[in-house]
């Protein structure tokens, strides 16, 4: 799966080894995809869904993103001498005293040594890739426009050659500016050097921010940076990856969309962009969850929402997407917004307390949000003794399963300190011993003396990878005889070489057969937790050399091949790269 990601916090795009741009939806991430390439069977080669430059005769291709930036440069070499270089990037800068994200990719061409022939192939689709709609030529652009969707590619190249795939020899600099159907004021060259120069600047700048290990700093940035690409500024919400339906193993049919906001990450994310020093990235995110918790009338939450806060995510399935290599079907929607899943209480309690506690943020934590903390908190205690669908959302049963339970504690225990440091005993004294009950009552029954572990769920003899997050969460240390036991047991059940399975018995669609990426970084963190931190960092160094040539992770991988499978770039694995690092790297006077 080697594709790099462009974007700029509103718009977000796929590019292949080639520099084919064979996956963007407009106006947002979770949009149409006007490049739908990806989830056709010729992949980036289709004849639509793609906007692609291709080389005639060519024979190898080198790619990297500019230094601590989201600017991807490609080169392509033919077999006679000659040498081309594409740079893509969405324009992202400040001006006027905000940030300037448009609705905009910006592409340019440039022949770096002999007479390259090449082919321009500019063909969007419309309709979830059921249609091609056909462009209307200006006098530097074409016009597209489809579904209530109008946008424009303006450029300096021969808009003939563009809509008509024919070979032309590159003698000079070529510039496409896709964006809003809208004129610029300037040229494409010179708005391309203006936008390159301002974009490059800002991540620099931005990357200087963060608080970096001393030790991974490369995987940390480009993780950081790809974690920022699968924010939506507009709202705050963080993507949990930015496609859909790329299978987690090959014809499995476990393709889902996930360009939607899961509450259960937001813990997760929020604690490593804290750990980064990225704050207003993290402000932001809580800014999304609070103003879900602020419109939802009910007492229930969503496990997802859409990136503005949506309960809508009806599921349907694109039947003229024939899928990742082939390997339908093509989701939009996704019907995990439907289950039970009771571990979003307190995970958004989890999330929220940083704002009573960070004094670095601009909006801290008010009465009106403690009050609907604790209406979210009671729905923690009163789901406590129900079943779910668990955290890997199985849609054919409902269990008790540890994890769901375990994340309610946590939520009730971190509302006892909210409630100290506001100066609320009463509360505290309360919701203590709420979470005083929780914990023994998941050390009891999650606990199996028979597999001598905890279990995925209260009474069985399944386990799955979650038990590891149990210290992680403040349940019981790293160093208790019982985590210890159950860290044996994972790694005997559930490890393969240094991938983890999330967990190996069937279900709905029978026994999985791949790695879910975030659980390597899960248990290098336990070996870490449990004083294994030597092995802890080898097993971290050869999980870095999985990623894909520019640094990136999906969801799944296959544990013979090391392949990439599922959505990509997946938000989780990246939080986990980081989070790793961050704990395992030497401090800075170690190594200065």
């Amino acid at each position: 799966m080697n594709y790099g990601v462009i974007g700029n916090c509103q718009v977000a795009a796929l590019i292949d080894e080639q520099a084919r741009m064979v996956w963007a939806c407009l106006p947002r991430p979770d949009g149409d995809p006007v490049f739908s390439s990806l989830l056709q069977k010729e992949g980036g080669a289709s004849s639509t869904g793609v906007f692609a430059i291709d080389l005639v005769d060519l024979t190898r291709t080198e790619q990297e993103y500019m230094r601590n930036s989201a600017i991807i440069e490609t080169r392509l070499y033919d077999s006679h001498g000659g040498v081309l270089r594409i740079v893509d990037f969405a324009p992202r800068f400040r001006s006027r005293g905000r940030v300037f994200r448009p609705m905009m990719f910006v592409r340019s061409v440039e022949p770096l040594a002999g007479r390259p022939t090449l082919r321009l192939r500019l063909r969007p689709t419309a309709g979830f890739g059921e249609k091609s709609p056909p462009g209307l030529n200006g006098s530097h652009h074409i016009r597209f426009q489809a579904d209530g969707l109008y946008y424009r590619v303006t450029t300096d190249a021969s808009l003939a050659a563009l809509m008509e795939d024919r070979p032309v020899v590159l003698e000079r600099p070529l510039h496409f500016i896709i964006g809003p159907d809208e004129t610029l004021q300037e040229s494409p060259a010179s708005l391309t050097r203006e936008f390159l120069g301002a974009t490059l600047g800002y991540w620099q700048e931005w990357v200087r921010t963060l608080a970096v290990p001393a030790d991974w700093q490369e995987a940390v940035i480009r993780s950081a940076i790809t974690l920022k690409l699968c924010t939506y500024e507009d709202t705050g919400a963080v993507l949990a990856a930015l496609t859909t339906s790329i299978p987690e193993a090959a014809h499995s049919t476990r393709n889902w969309d996930y360009r939607y906001c899961w509450l259960r990450d937001s813990y997760f994310v929020i604690q490593t962009l804290n750990r980064l020093g990225a704050t207003r990235t993290m402000e932001a995110y809580l800014h999304y969850i609070d103003q879900i918790i602020a419109t939802t009338n009910a007492d229930t939450l969503q496990p997802l929402y859409g990136i503005t806060g949506d309960p809508r995510a009806e599921e349907k399935i694109a039947t003229t997407l024939s899928g990742y290599r082939g390997m339908g079907p093509v989701r939009f929607g996704n019907l995990a917004a439907e289950q039970v899943q009771h571990d979003v209480y307190g995970s958004v309690i989890l999330a929220a307390t940083q704002l009573f506690f960070d004094e670095r943020l601009v909006r801290s934590g008010d009465q009106t949000l403690l009050e609907r903390l604790y209406r979210l908190g009671k729905r923690a205690v009163a789901s406590f003794e129900e079943p779910d669908a668990g955290p890997w959302e199985f849609r054919g049963k409902l269990q008790r399963h540890t994890f769901s339970a375990a994340i309610s504690w946590a939520g009730c225990d971190r509302l006892a300190r909210i409630a100290r440091r506001v100066g609320d005993h009463i509360a505290a004294r309360d919701w203590g011993a709420r979470a005083d009950f929780m914990r023994q009552e998941i050390l009891e029954k999650a606990w199996s003396e028979e597999r001598q572990c905890f279990t995925s769920a209260f009474g069985n003899r399944d386990i799955d990878a979650t038990a590891l997050l149990l210290p992680e969460l403040g349940l019981l240390p790293a160093t208790d005889p019982r985590f210890l036991k159950t860290l044996e047991r994972i790694e005997e059940e559930l490890r393969t070489g240094d991938l983890l399975f999330r967990y190996k018995h069937a279900d709905d669609f029978g026994t999985p057969e791949n790695a879910f990426t975030i659980c390597a970084f899960w248990y290098v963190n336990a070996l870490a937790a449990a004083g294994r931190l030597e092995e802890a960092r080898e097993r971290f160094d050869r999980l870095l050399k999985l990623r894909n040539p520019l640094g990136l992770l999906s969801e799944d991988i296959a544990p013979a091949s090391g392949e990439l499978w599922g959505n990509f770039p997946q938000t989780y694995s990246m939080v986990g790269i980081i989070g790793s690092a961050l704990r395992l790297s030497r401090s800075w006077e170690e190594i200065v």
